[in-house]
């Protein structure tokens, strides 16, 4: 194998394992910071990851569970509190009453939005500090981490 190669191989290995090791902690901390700066009291961080996960439809207590990586007991608690403050519905499914689906209600959507809106206008304003080669490569980060995002759904079938 001539040396390019190996050159090529070896800087492609230290940019799988760079990626590998910093992308999911880098996107956790942003998270955390924007949710941080938009201070909400009315809906905690992962009631607002439920509230859209929702979004996209009803989903079962389990698929909640798997979504979310957190224990039952914790989503079961959690759904039951949503379900409280008017945001999401429990229903059963009429030819298998052990299922329970969950769903967003109208005022769910609402809050949902009203977050969203509140966390995009914090991303916004931190992202205009960006020169603007910083934000065309970030706006192409955004895409190819879409895309591998829509890949490893589509292999997992989620």
């Amino acid at each position: 194998m001539p040396t390019t190669s190996i050159a090529i191989e070896t800087e492609r290995e230290e940019q799988l394992g760079y990626v590998a090791e910093h992308l999911l902690s880098r996107a956790g901390i942003l998270v955390r910071l924007l949710v941080r700066q938009v201070r909400s009291n009315e809906i905690s961080r992962t009631e607002m990851e439920v509230l859209g996960i929702l979004t996209e439809g009803p989903r079962r207590i389990t698929e909640l569970t798997e979504l979310e990586a957190i224990a039952q007991p914790t989503v079961t608690l959690l759904v039951k509190r949503l379900q409280e403050k008017g945001w999401v519905k429990r229903e059963g499914l009429p030819d298998d009453g052990r299922v329970v689906l969950v769903s967003l209600t109208e005022a769910g959507e609402a809050a949902q939005q009203r977050f969203r809106a509140q966390f995009l206008q914090a991303m916004r304003t931190d992202l205009q500090e960006l020169s603007d080669q910083e934000l065309q490569a970030l706006s192409a980060a955004t895409e190819t981490l879409s895309s591998f995002v829509d890949d490893i759904q589509q292999r997992t079938g989620r």
